[in-house]
């Protein structure tokens, strides 16, 4: 059994353990024990209503269950309410620059890069990371879109807009093809280096060496000029999902790896917007097969703040009552009749 729980404390030690297997380009989940302290103490306060809307971090942990009990913490993720208010955010935005002359008969339009801020103040889904031995089942579809239910049923702590930075793509020696073809020029330092100094906060160097002027993609190497909206092959799938849910890309890449941003209206947002509320109801354990009936999968909530627990379970395809097994209530820690949030898994069942 798996569900999804706010992070606490003392998740510390295995959350710092996940964040050194990520690799580079994952921000957000530096391999740095006081940093990840730091947004887990700012997590426990946003859950005790102790965080303003600049500081306020949701951060969430998918944990196994044997027998009732908790074995181990094996994928986090995260909301960030409002970026760039505490710390700037910074993008470039893909766009183009038209050049003509009547006298010679030329007309061209160059593709450029501006560095920009305009996603400041906007929420931010991040920081999520299975452990690859977990990837199997639909343990990657609950850690990643348990955070959709979240915003759904508290919607006021977030902006209309929500965004979720991908990562760019990456050789295998850990190498990005677009800082090669461009930051490396202004910042003369590796990829790797950048990208941890980022991820712990220290972010002034961006503005410091970072050029103030479009940057013409034309003149960049080709590898880096293909990396511009491409995602690591291990974001490929988080992609996918997100494009489900009614996320688009908009033209917004990363500064060091051009990976794209992809961003949606929250409430036009696929899983926010067919979420329903409904009584739950407990029943016995169903000896029948899963494979022969017609249920479908569902991520269900229940609607504790402090006390947020989400699962995938099984069920028809139409409730009004949501028919939950003595486990899966134990894991979300409802009883009968208590009012729960649920969505098929699968856009297409909803």
């Amino acid at each position: 059994m798996f569900f999804v729980r706010p992070i606490t404390r003392d998740d510390l030690p295995a959350v710092l353990a996940l964040s050194e297997r990520t690799g580079t380009g994952l921000t957000t989940l530096p391999a740095n024990q006081e940093r990840l302290l730091e947004r887990i103490d700012r997590s426990l306060a946003s859950f005790d209503n102790a965080a303003d809307r600049a500081n306020a971090c949701y951060m969430f942990v998918l944990v196994e269950a044997k027998d009732g009990t908790e074995e181990r913490v094996v994928g986090i993720s995260a909301i960030e309410a409002a970026v760039g208010l505490h710390e700037p955010w910074y993008n470039y935005h893909v766009g183009t620059l038209v050049h003509a002359s009547r006298m010679l008969d030329v007309y061209t339009q160059t593709p450029t890069l501006f560095l920009c801020n305009d996603h400041t103040g906007r929420t931010e889904l991040c920081s999520l990371f299975l452990d690859e031995r977990f990837r199997v089942g639909k343990n990657g579809p609950l850690i990643a879109k348990s955070r959709l239910l979240f915003i759904a049923e508290f919607a006021d702590l977030f902006s209309t807009k929500v965004i979720a930075e991908l990562r760019g793509r990456v050789e295998a020696d850990g190498s990005s093809p677009f800082w090669e073809g461009l930051g490396r020029h202004f910042f003369a330092m590796e990829y790797s280096r950048a990208d941890y100094l980022t991820g712990t906060g220290q972010k002034s160097f961006i503005a410091e060496l970072m050029p103030k002027h479009p940057v013409y993609v034309n003149l960049l190497p080709k590898a880096a000029r293909d990396a511009i909206g491409a995602v690591h092959a291990d974001t490929a799938p988080a992609r996918a999902m997100l494009e489900q849910e009614g996320f688009r890309y908009e033209g917004y890449v990363d500064i060091f790896d051009a990976g794209p941003t992809v961003e949606c209206t929250r409430d036009n947002i696929d899983a926010v917007r067919r979420a329903c509320v409904m009584p739950c109801t407990l029943g016995e354990e169903d000896p029948v097969p899963d494979s022969l009936t017609d249920d479908i999968l569902w991520l269900v909530c229940n609607r504790k703040f402090r006390g947020w627990r989400t699962i995938v379970t099984a069920a028809p395809p139409r409730v009004d009552r949501f028919p939950l097994l003595p486990y899966a209530a134990e894991a979300l820690g409802v009883n009968e009749g208590d009012r729960v949030r649920a969505v098929p898994l699968a856009p297409s069942d909803r």
